[in-house]
């Protein structure tokens, strides 16, 4: 901001001289062209670590969300694990993965911050302030509560969540068929007719004109099932 010429919001600042400016935030695609979303995603960090040096600001957020929790996770990892250790650019690296907080203990220069939230109960207040630590939560299902789910879709989902954190997933049971469903119209008692008189047929008895014959009527009964 200072280096642009506008006003730093605070009492005093080190400023360094930043060269280039990257940032990967967002969601789009261009399904025209064949890219995902998590393509395109992909493509962004790829341009970022080929082209960001140790003067550059890179604001990076939630990479690896577009595919699968164990994928994702562990690119974003190597992606910190880069900028950290081959780049050493200044950067912001948003992300919902609790053990990327991990990296604070390993490597050098790595801090944690979080947005403070105050709880009561199921309810939760975003206090728009950011502070020191790691976050105790993702918040994921509140935040949805917020957003308007329906409070049947916020119940389950909590259910849901709390099988996976326990590693106990109870399957639902598969509903019987009502005694209606269960009885077959006449074009199934007429398919299993057909499929009786295959059964009933010895191929061995049959000369090859015989053959065509009977698979000609059976065709014909088929087809107006």
């Amino acid at each position: 901001m200072a280096q642009i010429g506008s006003f730093v919001p605070a009492s005093s600042a080190d400023i360094g001289i930043v060269d280039k400016l990257f940032t990967r935030v967002g969601a789009s695609d261009d399904i025209a062209s064949g890219q995902s979303t998590f393509m395109l995603e992909m493509t962004e960090v790829s341009n970022i670590l080929k082209n960001a040096t140790r003067r550059s600001l890179v604001i990076l957020d939630e990479i690896g969300r577009g595919t699968s929790t164990f994928d994702g996770l562990s690119i974003a990892w190597a992606v910190a694990e880069h900028m950290r250790t081959k780049i050493g650019a200044k950067t912001l690296f948003a992300t919902h993965y609790h053990e990327l907080s991990q990296l604070e203990d390993i490597q050098e220069g790595v801090k944690n911050y979080r947005v403070a939230v105050k709880k009561r109960g199921d309810d939760i207040t975003f206090l728009r302030k950011i502070v020191k630590g790691s976050a105790d939560d993702s918040y994921g299902i509140e935040v949805a509560a917020l957003a308007g789910l329906p409070k049947s879709v916020i119940k389950r989902s909590k259910e849901i969540l709390a099988q996976l954190e326990s590693g106990k997933i109870e399957r639902p049971q598969k509903a019987e068929p009502e005694e209606e469903d269960a009885q077959l119209d006449m074009a199934g008692i007429a398919a299993m007719g057909i499929v009786e008189e295959l059964k009933n047929i010895d191929v061995t008895t049959y000369t090859p004109i015989e053959a065509l014959n009977k698979l000609f009527e059976l065709t014909k009964k088929a087809e107006v099932i």
